[in-house]
């Protein structure tokens, strides 16, 4: 109870195929967070505008977080933005946030120095996608690199393994998640994860 944690992403953090309800509102709810949710459909990790997660972090005006969780935004890859590399160190002011890497690394860097909290990076589930499966490797290297979590539903066998009928309720799409989607496939996996940074 009490615990404040900032959702970042787009679509799949807002919820847009199950009218502005996802994860992070079911989770936060049932369990007495306080929930800071900065989703804003069609945004990438590059930062190509205002519109950006690192331009949108940088407005977070909260003085206490005790979980930072950011997604591994699908537009990125829809929109064939470039990966980057992993940097060879922790310094905010090299990394090139043009780059999928270098945003996610600027985003892990200013959360933590800002925070000090834990940090976790949530996938998408699969979809036919080779650019967000690089995307995917990528930020596994980086979260090694930080000593960062993250929710893998891309390589989740769990979800992988779900039945056709199944994956047809739970999802509008390849890629968003319907309410009941939310509910019961992601949401149980995921509230499990958070249980276990905030303890």
């Amino acid at each position: 109870m009490g615990k404040r944690i900032v959702f970042l992403g787009s679509s799949v953090t807002y919820g847009s195929a199950a009218n502005g309800i996802s994860f992070a509102d079911i989770i936060c709810e049932k369990n007495g967070y306080e929930m800071i949710k900065e989703a804003v459909s069609g945004t990438t990790l590059v930062d190509e505008d205002d519109s950006s997660y690192v331009s949108r972090l940088r407005r977070i005006k909260a003085d206490r977080v005790d979980l930072f969780i950011c997604q591994l935004s699908t537009n990125d890859a829809t929109y064939h933005n470039p990966l980057g590399e992993v940097a060879k160190d922790k310094n905010m002011d090299s990394f090139d946030v043009n780059t999928i890497a270098g945003a996610i690394e600027y985003i892990i860097a200013y959360t933590s120095n800002k925070w000090r909290c834990p940090i976790a990076f949530y996938t998408g589930t699969r979809y036919g996608s080779k650019h967000y499966e690089k995307m995917v490797k990528l930020l596994i290297k980086i979260a090694d690199k930080w000593d960062i979590s993250v929710i893998n539903l891309w390589d989740e066998p769990s979800f992988n393994s779900v039945s056709d009928d199944d994956y047809k309720r739970y999802m509008s799409d390849p890629i968003h998640p319907t309410l009941e989607g939310y509910r019961n496939w992601w949401t149980p996996f995921i509230e499990r994860c958070i249980k276990d940074m905030l303890i």
